[in-house]
């Protein structure tokens, strides 16, 4: 593997939208390898984050499986991300996970004397959905022809895939340089494109999938987020404002300020009262 010159540090945080509790929460991330975010990575590392959609039934346990399989496929097979065939057939893997973990959940139900009711089949039977946004980052010493990036060395190579509003954001000197899939708050609309747990059309997800990469040098940031905090970024009037309120979360102990922070910016009507998730990527010198 080649020696990166210069290590990566990760985090994330997800809390529920206002007069929910943690455990409500339909946002999921997962990031591999698991690591505290005050390890110094140096190798490849892969995430998945999902937004559930409230409307379907059991969207936070839809969104925290396909995030989990869709992190472990594109840490064993980084062609995932170049879409296709190798898309389809983790597809094909996070839809067949489905019917097996609703099986003992149903079991779980009818031990603990509460079987579901016939409203809650009606609602299974339709699957649960949520968006997904992939991310890998793996070490990279040749920038390659018509590189994004105006490092003179790039270190890091990240490639994305995303279904659906979670967003992308990378920084550099910490202005933005990169969005995707979404690139202005106008284009966040009520129905973005979803992953359903029955979808066996893989290759019509596969096909609704947007592909990106770039490279990233020391000093770049990658700030993953999910829709309601990706518009609230797209959309600040001061970006670099908005950029160092971001940064002032850095760890899992954060969590309660980062929470505060979102409820005020709900208070003043900048941030639409949802679920939120943000990984943030931070590729640091040697």
């Amino acid at each position: 593997m080649i020696t990166p010159p210069c290590c990566v540090y990760v985090t994330h945080l997800v809390a529920p939208k206002y007069g929910s509790t943690v455990a409500e929460c339909e946002d999921a991330v997962v990031v591999l390898p698991s690591r505290s975010h005050d390890y110094m990575l140096r190798e490849p590392l892969t995430v998945g984050v999902c937004d559930g959609a409230t409307e379907s039934a059991l969207a936070k346990d839809w969104a925290r499986l396909l995030s989990r399989v869709a992190a472990e496929q594109a840490m064993e097979r980084p062609d995932v991300l170049a879409g296709g065939a190798a898309f389809e057939e983790f597809a094909s893997s996070a839809v067949a996970q489905w019917d097996p973990w609703l099986a003992q959940y149903t079991q779980v139900r009818v031990a603990e004397g509460r079987p579901l009711k016939w409203y809650e089949h009606t609602k299974l039977a339709e699957g649960a959905y949520a968006t997904l946004l992939t991310v890998r980052v793996d070490p990279d010493s040749d920038p390659g022809p018509g590189s994004d990036s105006e490092a003179s060395e790039p270190a890091w190579r990240w490639r994305a895939a995303a279904l659906g509003d979670s967003c992308l954001f990378h920084l550099r000197d910490d202005r933005l340089v990169r969005a995707f899939p979404v690139t202005a708050a106008e284009e966040f609309g009520t129905a973005p494109n979803l992953f359903g747990s029955r979808n066996h059309d893989v290759a019509l997800l596969a096909c609704r999938t947007r592909l990106a990469e770039g490279r990233c040098g020391p000093g770049d940031r990658l700030f993953l987020m999910t829709d309601a905090l990706a518009a609230w970024f797209l959309s600040a009037s001061d970006r670099d404002s908005a950029v160092r309120q971001l940064l002032e979360f850095s760890g899992p102990d954060d969590l309660g300020g980062f929470m505060d922070w979102l409820d005020g910016l709900r208070e003043c009507q900048q941030l639409r009262n949802d679920d939120v998730a943000v990984v943030r990527i931070d590729f640091e010198g040697r």
